[in-house]
């Protein structure tokens, strides 16, 4: 039986007066009352919020909630301009669900072992050193963003899919669009229409002359070169935009908790759980979806079908349920289940490629800018509270 609950008109989306780094009060004292609550969405559907830890891994990971494109609603503002989906293109294969999603994801599960992510550690550490010496040539201040955060996976995630670097710039110009609700439906498909234009002709070269490369070697299966295009845009478009911010807020955090970031300096060797506080304690991804293709009764309320639920992954991410004293950076914690790379069939595919190169970027930079610091006050680091991904427009840094 469903039991009166709140009813939002929108999604919380307002952060606290000064703290950048924390979800937004409101769905605190949600998650900790009333862990499911009514939302009606931006294009006026009647749906649901989750944000207790729990139920938003249970969602993710049972079948009766659905992924599928054109049975979502998006939560987050802007969407109410959307039109009505249509299926999602052959090879889009995050917003199918099984049997479709399975058979992609099968294809590309071998190329992102965690053994195949670790031989990259390399490569990973001589990219970073080569973006600290060009910081260091620069002078005594940079912006992190544009000088190291972006550049790094950038440089990787083209490598890997056989992508020239010398075009991650327009790739990241047009990523930028997708991920933030505020760009116009206009923009977002010129964006798109521009991504897909450059990634149909790579496709075509490939399977005309395959290469050493993800996408060399994806060129010589049955996928067809609409697949293979939808293919590179996922793993291109998430590979830039995801590991970039983590790198760029997650030392704005560190830098903020003088003790923490002490803390790791002193132990290098911390650095794979520093990754994984800051993947929860951050929870850049903030804000998910799911639609219920069944009635389905959860944390006592009954979802029907065609209802949407928005998953706030910032809010599972504090939940004192899981982790005590969430809203605390304590690198030492202990992170299992942490939802910032989802959980279930649809759990991030890259993750083990994020995590070498967190842990090798953010080694490298304190291990060589032992005084690293802000460059301006905390409250003027420009926010990106206008995406999907959280993170900072720019973060100017000095040392020495």
């Amino acid at each position: 039986m469903t039991n009166s609950v709140p009813h939002l008109a929108e999604l919380p989306l307002e952060r606290p007066s000064g703290c950048p780094f924390d979800p937004p009060a409101e769905l605190a004292s949600l998650r900790d009352e009333h862990p499911l609550v009514r939302l009606t969405f931006p294009d006026g559907h009647e749906g649901w919020l989750a944000t207790g830890h729990a139920i938003v891994r249970t969602i993710v990971a049972d079948p009766r909630f659905s992924a599928r494109q054109e049975l979502m609603h998006s939560p987050l503002p802007g969407a109410a301009a959307m039109v009505e989906m249509p299926p999602a293109a052959p090879g889009m294969f995050i917003k199918m669900d099984d049997p479709e999603h399975g058979r992609y994801r099968k294809m590309l599960t071998g190329k992102f072992t965690v053994r195949r992510m670790r031989l990259l550690t390399e490569r990973v550490e001589q990219v970073t050193t080569e973006h600290l010496d060009a910081m260091e040539r620069q002078g005594s201040s940079a912006d992190l963003v544009t000088a190291f955060a972006q550049p790094i996976p950038a440089l990787m995630i083209c490598e890997l899919l056989g992508v020239p670097f010398a075009d991650h710039e327009f790739f990241r110009r047009n990523v930028v669009p997708l991920n933030s609700p505020g760009a116009s439906l206009a923009e977002q498909e010129a964006a798109i229409n521009a991504l897909g234009e450059y990634l149909y002709k790579l496709v075509v070269a490939k399977r005309a002359e395959p290469t050493d490369d993800i996408l060399g070697e994806l060129a010589t299966t049955e996928l067809t070169d609409e697949e293979l295009t939808s293919i590179a845009f996922l793993l291109l478009g998430a590979g830039l935009d995801t590991t970039a911010n983590m790198l760029a807020l997650g030392t704005f955090a560190l830098l903020q908790h003088p003790d923490q970031l002490e803390s790791l300096r002193q132990d290098p060797e911390s650095v794979e759980g520093a990754v994984e506080e800051l993947l929860r304690y951050l929870s850049i991804t903030h804000t998910g979806a799911r639609t219920a293709l069944e009635d389905v009764e959860i944390g006592g309320q009954l979802v029907r079908a065609g209802e949407a639920v928005a998953l706030s992954m910032v809010a599972a991410n504090r939940d004192p349920l899981k982790f005590p004293e969430p809203d605390r950076l304590d690198l030492r914690r202990n992170t299992a289940g942490h939802a910032s790379f989802g959980h279930g069939v649809h759990q991030c595919l890259g993750q083990q490629l994020a995590r070498v190169q967190m842990k090798v970027a953010f080694t490298g930079l304190l291990a060589r800018f032992p005084a690293l610091r802000l460059a301006v006050p905390a409250s003027e680091v420009p926010m990106r509270t206008d995406s999907d991904i959280y993170g900072v427009h720019a973060l100017p840094v000095a040392w020495g």
